[in-house]
């Protein structure tokens, strides 16, 4: 597949792949306009073939989107799991580089991160895409796990329960200072100094961490 990158009419694709032509047209149409600011027409159109060629691959642009989403998905669970990297060589060092990997990916990937987590793609009745999700989120789970187990006998807070908090924090601070986009607000630290400091207070509270000790 060969893409060309000059005027509007130029783009599109050649003798190649074209499910792969719509999900590129969607990444660039939703970095340009948002992930409600085009039709599937538009999509056809972005890519160069005719509103009609891509019911050969998706019904509606809604299963565009969620195509779109899964794979966004897809690309996150291995950004976090190679961060995590299994928690060596120390767990909490761990956490935090799996908490800079999801800062990264909202700032180099907003396109891919809006359909995720913006698009408003019913995740219920696609069962590919909420798995991918799942598979993410099961990266800080199990992070989630190691740390609870450094938690005092009898105070170890549940897994899923750590990890939903973990995540809230990390996508908020992506959501508005770790954007690639003109979403992001400004901020007098960097995004992974706020996270990291809300981390070691939020696991110096549960008893995981001391300051002063990694």
């Amino acid at each position: 597949m060969s893409w060309k990158h000059g005027g509007r009419g130029e783009r599109g694709y050649h003798h190649g792949n074209l499910k792969e032509a719509l999900m590129r047209a969607a990444l660039e149409l939703i970095a340009e306009k948002g992930p409600f600011g085009f039709t599937f027409a538009d999509a056809a159109r972005w890519a160069g073939v005719s509103p009609a060629a891509p019911y050969r691959h998706y019904s509606d642009r809604e299963e565009l989107m969620a195509d779109v989403a899964k794979r966004g998905f897809e690309e996150f669970e291995q950004a976090l799991r190679k961060a995590w990297n299994d928690g060596q060589p120390e767990p909490i060092e761990a956490f935090e580089r799996a908490g800079k990997a999801y800062l990264e990916f909202a700032r180099k990937h907003p396109a891919y991160y809006s359909a995720m987590f913006e698009a408003s793609v019913p995740i219920a009745k696609n069962a590919e895409l909420r798995e991918a999700g799942e598979r993410a989120f099961n990266v800080l789970r199990g992070a989630a796990e190691k740390l609870a187990a450094n938690a005092p006998a009898g105070k170890r807070p549940p897994a899923t329960m750590m990890a939903l908090h973990v995540w809230a924090l990390s996508h908020g601070i992506a959501s508005l200072f770790a954007r690639g986009d003109e979403g992001r607000r400004s901020l007098p630290m960097s995004p992974e100094e706020l996270l990291e400091a809300g981390v070691l207070v939020y696991l110096q509270g549960l008893g995981i961490w001391e300051p002063g000790k990694k």
